[in-house]
């Protein structure tokens, strides 16, 4: 643990969002690089950093076990998402730094911490037996926070790369800490960028305001088209999706967890677990307009806004882009210009919970959690290229675990990993792959 504390920090160290407007493309480089070094320094052979079509690397290693034996494939990633505001850390963001028992800074828990969790389980099985009893492909992506795609594409061209029997998503977390989950489901993802334009340039609000057709206002009302009364999302044609079956989200626990503020309501309708890993949802990301300080009596001639989709399992993220943007464009009120650009976007996952992995898995969480069962949850979040790796090799048992519990308050300011959700899971995917290794 002292060793994956020090290689945590390092990791950390590098300011690594995969967005060269807002970091220089170096923080990722050097990440890239730390991961290709540690990959050689634990035995790794054909250790390569690549260039993906998005412009982005990935790094790439394999570990050779015996002859016959079944190839797992170990994924996490080394980009990481922006620090937000770095003034409301109580930390800086890209120090990692012990307070309360847990270790603060950005991507600990996402998901530069899953590539720490990989190296101590491989660690783990060379100290107990020399080499791992299975062939492990390590893939550490560098552009999974931006959804552009880079390695999905790759993976698409080289198939070969990536083919795995059995293969481990690092990159979601416990349900709650301590309790030894894994993510059965994924729901899909669309970004999509609206501009509207109502004039030619800005006009001064009391000589032309009243007649004026005002951008930002435009773009408020048909944001807003997209929330009904209760919040619950509102696109024109949209089916909801099947009811969660499964571990259950009491609503208390819930709000704890989202930190909502006294009196406010819950958005939407169904139970927790149906709103946020069953059902679509849309969410205004961010809009382009003036900041209140500075602003001036204007009429605004155009406005922007960022919208994310989420596509539960079993529908098509093609088919929920498409009606979106239609009730988007039949939506724009005063027949306003409207342009929607679509930024990035990937398919929802589900999993087969009964398969032979499954089984090696749930034994090994419950050894490493001190006899606790393994739970199944559903993630809201998306992880595009686990449908991918899902269409590529059809026949691969594809487990999602990791380390980012509510407590993580990963994608925030001060996010944190618990040191010992990183010793037990390492330990447990040690265990797994030591005895999926026997089963098979």
């Amino acid at each position: 643990m002292p060793r994956a504390r020090t290689e945590l920090a390092e990791l950390v160290a590098f300011r690594s969002v995969a967005d060269p407007e807002q970091f220089p493309k170096s923080e990722c480089e050097g990440a890239a690089r730390w991961v290709a070094g540690a990959l050689s320094a634990e035995g790794f052979e054909d250790v390569r950093v690549f260039a993906t079509p998005d412009g982005t690397e990935s790094v790439y290693g394999v570990l050779h076990g015996p002859e016959g034996a079944p190839t797992v494939l170990l994924y996490a990633h080394y980009d990481v998402q922006p620090p937000l505001d770095e003034d409301a850390w109580l930390t800086p963001p890209f120090t990692l730094t012990e307070r309360d028992g847990r270790w603060y800074g950005r991507g600990a828990a996402d998901c530069k911490g899953g590539i720490v969790m990989h190296l101590m389980a491989v660690r783990a099985l060379r100290a107990a037996g020399g080499m791992p009893p299975v062939t492990v492909k390590l893939i550490a992506e560098g552009s999974e926070e931006q959804g552009t795609g880079g390695l999905q594409q790759y993976a698409e061209a080289h198939p070969e790369l990536l083919a795995a029997d059995t293969i481990v998503i690092g990159d979601t977390g416990n349900f709650r800490a301590g309790l030894p989950t894994v993510t059965a489901s994924l729901r899909g993802m669309s970004g999509l960028q609206i501009t509207v334009e109502t004039l030619q340039g800005n006009l001064h609000s009391g000589q032309f305001g009243g007649a004026a057709p005002d951008a930002l206002a435009a773009l408020i009302r048909l944001l807003d088209s997209l929330r009904d009364a209760d919040g619950g999302t509102v696109v024109d044609g949209l089916e909801p999706g099947p009811r969660w079956e499964g571990l259950e989200y009491p609503e208390e626990d819930f709000r704890s967890d989202a930190r909502v503020l006294d009196g406010v309501a819950l958005t939407g309708s169904g139970s927790v677990a149906d709103r946020i890993w069953a059902q679509p949802s849309v969410t205004v990301l961010g809009i382009d307009c003036p900041p209140v300080v500075g602003a001036t009596p204007s009429v605004q001639a155009k406005a922007r806004a960022s919208v994310g989709l989420r596509v539960p399992p079993g529908a098509d993220t093609e088919e929920l882009t498409r009606l979106l943007i239609a009730h988007l464009e039949a939506h724009t009120p005063w027949g306003a210009r409207v342009a929607v650009e679509r930024t990035g976007q990937g398919q929802p996952f589900s999993a087969d919970t009964t398969s032979p992995a499954y089984r090696a898995m749930a034994g090994a969480l419950q050894t490493a959690y001190d006899g606790q069962e393994m739970q199944i949850a559903g993630q809201g979040g998306s992880i595009p290229l686990c449908a991918t790796l899902a269409t590529l090799y059809p026949r691969a048992e594809i487990l999602l675990l990791g380390l980012s519990e509510p407590a993580a308050q990963i994608h925030a300011v001060n996010e944190s990993v618990s040191p010992e959700e990183l010793e037990r899971l390492s330990l447990a995917e040690a265990l797994f792959l030591r005895d999926y290794a026997l089963g098979s």
